[in-house]
């Protein structure tokens, strides 16, 4: 246990007032989770399983990203509650299988954190941020596992990441070894190199299933299933380098795409709140004044 560790007495100490308000509201906390799974608690809580709260706990992290992204700190205090909550619901759900409780996670990360920072709690002297990460990482590979084992330096990167992030990452990984542009206008050509190969398949595509409409055949419709297959693959490809271009433009892009995400919704808002007041039917056949007022709305909303 942490409080055994021979260097307990260099951590910062908390006064009495301060150590009894954050007993008392962990404690708190963890009786409401445990009340709400309880027999006589909500019906909604006591089905969920951590795998049915795995979704929710990436909405609350994308929801305190926004929180923090606007300077909100209403909304950054409730969200880092959300996420408090939803990690704790699904450590008291493997206690109650008795495969770990929320008292062994805490315990665990408070032991990490002081093996993998000897530069605080030990002897070690690290002294810039890159050296420190670089410490790191030697005892996340050498000293908690015995090194021995080849593993590939994105073997840390979950799989169950969103695409676009486990992408960032995967770049990042891979950069700080060496494998990456020296230049910018290099990853741009690489951007159009993947677009125009993007095309080509387009273009082959396009051609395969005007074919198979004028004759159906087994191999003309699985050709046109490979080359729908290729135009997902170069799409990928095209993600995957538009996400490069971000990190070298030191741009994140989860954020990025998140604040476009936000004021494509916010703009077509708009065009349903003016189509609405002018009785008008949200169809194709209204395109026209529906795009008047996408033009609009990124006039109005520019001015905010």
């Amino acid at each position: 246990m942490l409080s055994n560790f021979e260097h307990i007495e260099m951590l910062e100490q908390l006064n009495k007032d301060e150590q009894e308000k954050l007993a008392s509201a962990w404690i708190d906390f963890y009786r409401i989770i445990k009340t709400l799974r309880g027999p006589d608690g909500c019906p909604w809580d006591r089905k969920q399983t951590s795998k049915s709260l795995a979704p929710n706990l990436i909405e609350e992290s994308y929801e305190l990203v926004e929180a923090i992204d606007n300077d909100d700190l209403e909304n950054i205090r409730e969200e880092i509650g959300d996420i408090f909550l939803v990690a704790g619901m699904i450590a008291h759900i493997n206690a109650e299988s008795n495969k770990f409780s929320l008292a062994d996670v805490i315990s665990e990360v408070s032991e990490k954190l002081v093996r993998r920072h000897p530069h605080v709690f030990g002897d070690v002297k690290e002294e810039s941020p890159d050296e420190v990460l670089e410490l790191w990482n030697h005892i996340k590979k050498n000293v908690e596992k015995d090194g021995s084992e080849f593993e590939s330096i994105n073997d840390s990167i979950p799989r169950s990441l969103p695409p676009l992030e486990r992408a960032f990452k995967i770049q990042k990984k891979v950069a700080k070894v060496g494998f990456d542009w020296n230049n910018l206008q290099s990853v741009k050509d690489k951007v159009s190199e993947e677009l125009a190969e993007l095309d080509v398949c387009i273009h082959n595509l396009s051609n395969a299933k005007q074919k198979t409409s004028q004759e159906e055949s087994p191999s003309n419709s699985l050709h046109t299933s490979n080359l729908q297959a290729a135009v997902e693959e170069e799409i990928g490809d095209v993600l995957f380098s538009i996400i490069n271009l971000a990190r070298h433009l030191k741009v994140e892009p989860a954020v990025a795409l998140h604040k476009t995400n936000q004021k494509f919704a916010d703009r077509f808002r708009y065009i349903e709140e003016q189509m609405h007041q002018e009785q008008r039917s949200m169809n194709t056949s209204e395109f026209s004044r529906m795009d008047e007022l996408w033009e609009e709305a990124k006039i109005r909303m520019k001015d905010l």
